[in-house]
């Protein structure tokens, strides 16, 4: 199935060659070189040992562990979260590229301008609402911002504004050209009675950005008391999906490229965010809300692997911080919780405690398990025999989530908490029930069985595609492979011209071609150094299968034909088929 992705593919051919794919990936993965190929530990899952793969020379990467595979535009895409487009767009400009015009699928065009429309009208509006907080009328914004102790630098990484009223912005973007739709689209504007007002009116607002610094939406705070909830955040719009939403990505992601992110602080609102910033924190971010999600997961995990969980110390922070340990867990992260004393938000414990106590508070944060442990703790009472049965019934469930190794050191400390002899506790945690749960590790296991499982004529057919597109000189040119392969009549075509291996990811909707992707990043080393006489047997295969088939069908006909020449030319047929079978001729098969 070829796919026009709406560029020349001369010109793609071109973006590629001018990024390279060895250098673009490096922004991402740590690779090391190991012969022709550079190898890392796969981004897209969770892996000790590398499997991911990148082949310079042809210009793709493949993953033996999860089987992601592409090239440096697909690689792109998967990493930044975008589409084609924006991929594309990505790396013309980081070659110096000019775009040409697009000339795909009309409806896609269209969706990319509207969604484009929409992040300008988004910018403008941030920066209109930046305007407006240094106006006179945004008194009350300045004296919250004042009491918070925000400085000139916090209001200018954070584009901070102010909605001036109810009709002010809705005014401003109709002058700048923009429709009454549109601001509904981009979650700007709402309508009431035939009149469209700001849905941010009169609050404090905080833009929200995506990795590419493009403002997405909004979060805006109350100034006063009143019954209306004291944040409101943008509806979902095709720009804003609020599960997928990190608070301070840019400042994060530039953070990482100039080479100075170690570790992930997450906490739970845009207020802590600032205040962590501005005490020196430049790694925290927030989730929109408290629950964290596995969009917001793996988009932090392009990022860093490491992650300090820094909630409020109140019951609610617990649970949040609870919840995501496991999303972040099975997302392949380190993660270490500091718990914050006395109900409070890393804002009050600046402002209380100082810079000093919450740094101490961040690296002395603690494992998992220790702070699973210290939960469980403030549950029981473990003066009181039942109660201290229950707690260590409650703690062995954690520690079954890790290795024996891993366990070991924790039922040190469980005895000294309860006296309870090592030997018992050691008993319980091997014959105790098993945590049922997924293991991070069960996507490639499970690709590996599916492999172990796949038809022999499947792999034929991969093994032949993968040699005709690696050119290789055991191929017999003798076969007319269109005929061999009538699904993959187009991709042999590609052969014919010499096409190379990265613009069929151009050519084709490759991730609709399991057998193609999987064709493109053959491994030849898994087959030896036979491959000549492989290859031989899997044109045989298939060719045998064509036979066979083509053999039942004349059988079949044969058994209800009752005109006798009609019978004999059948029975001729079979014959030849038969020696055919017995001499293993693919002359069937030869190019004419």
């Amino acid at each position: 199935m070829q796919n026009n992705k709406g560029y020349n593919a001369d010109w793609l051919y071109q973006l590629k060659q001018k990024n390279d794919i060895v250098d673009i990936i490096s922004r991402y993965v740590h690779l090391e070189r190991k012969g022709k190929s550079y190898w890392g530990c796969c981004p897209f899952h969770n892996e000790k040992t590398p499997s991911f793969s990148v082949n310079p020379e042809d210009g793709f990467f493949h993953c033996f562990g999860c089987k992601e595979s592409g090239d440096v535009i697909s690689f792109v895409q998967k990493m930044e979260s975008c589409d084609f487009m924006d991929a594309v767009k990505i790396l013309a400009e980081n070659a110096h590229m000019e775009i040409p015009e697009f000339s795909g699928d009309p409806n896609q065009a269209k969706r990319k301008q509207e969604k484009e429309r929409l992040l300008k009208l988004l910018n403008s509006a941030y920066r209109h609402y930046q305007e407006n907080l240094y106006l006179p009328s945004a008194k009350k914004a300045q004296e919250y911002i004042k009491m918070r102790g925000f400085t000139k630098r916090e209001l200018d990484d954070f584009k901070l504004g102010y909605a001036n009223g109810w009709t002010e912005m809705i005014e401003y973007l109709r002058k700048q050209g923009f429709t009454y739709k549109e601001m509904v689209d981009a979650g700007i504007a709402q309508s009431k009675n035939y009149r469209y007002y700001d849905v941010m009116a009169d609050r404090l607002v905080f833009p929200i950005f995506n990795s590419f610094n493009d403002c997405i939406g909004f979060s805006a705070r109350v100034l006063e008391k009143t019954d209306f909830a004291k944040y409101k955040n943008t509806a979902e719009t095709m720009v804003f999906q609020k599960g997928r939403v990190v608070f301070a990505i840019n400042l994060l992601k530039a953070l990482k490229q100039a080479g100075g992110l170690e570790q992930i602080i997450i906490v739970e609102g845009q207020i802590d965010v600032i205040a962590m910033h501005r005490a020196g924190f430049k790694s925290t971010v927030a989730c929109m809300g408290t629950a964290l999600t596995d969009e917001n997961a793996h988009e932090l995990k392009k990022l860093c692997d490491k992650v300090v969980l820094c909630f409020d110390g109140d019951s609610a922070g617990e649970k949040a911080t609870i919840r995501s340990i496991d999303i972040l867990k099975n997302q392949g992260f380190t993660v270490r919780i500091v718990a914050l004393p006395d109900k409070k938000d890393p804002d009050e414990i600046l402002k209380t405690k100082g810079k000093e106590f919450l740094t101490e508070l961040i690296e002395n944060a603690k494992p998992v398990t220790d702070y699973l442990i210290d939960v469980e703790l403030k549950k029981y009472d473990l003066n009181k025999a039942d109660e201290k049965g229950k707690f260590v019934k409650a703690v062995l469930i954690h520690l079954r989530k890790l290795s024996l190794t891993e366990a070991e050191p924790y039922l040190d400390k469980i005895r000294a908490l309860t006296n309870i002899p090592i030997d018992i506790l050691r008993r319980d945690l091997v014959n105790g029930e098993k945590v049922k749960s997924k293991p991070i590790e069960s996507k490639e296991s499970e690709d590996k069985a599916i492999i172990s499982r796949e038809n022999g004529n499947i792999r034929a057919v991969k093994f032949i595609l993968a040699s005709l597109i690696a050119k290789k000189n055991y191929v017999n040119t003798k076969i007319n492979y269109k005929a061999l392969l009538p699904r993959y009549t187009e991709v042999v075509e590609e052969v014919k011209k010499s096409t190379p291996i990265s613009s069929y990811f151009d050519i084709f909707n490759v991730d609709e071609m399991p057998i193609l992707k999987d064709a493109l990043t053959y491994n030849f080393e898994e087959i030896g150094q036979a491959q000549d006489r492989y290859f031989e047997e899997c044109l045989w295969l298939l060719v045998e299968e064509k036979l066979i088939e083509k053999q039942k069908l004349l059988s079949e006909k044969f058994k209800t034909c009752e005109d006798l020449d009609e019978r004999t030319a059948i029975l001729k047929q079979l014959a030849g088929i038969t020696k055919q079978l017995k001499e293993k001729s693919l002359e069937d098969y030869y190019a004419r």
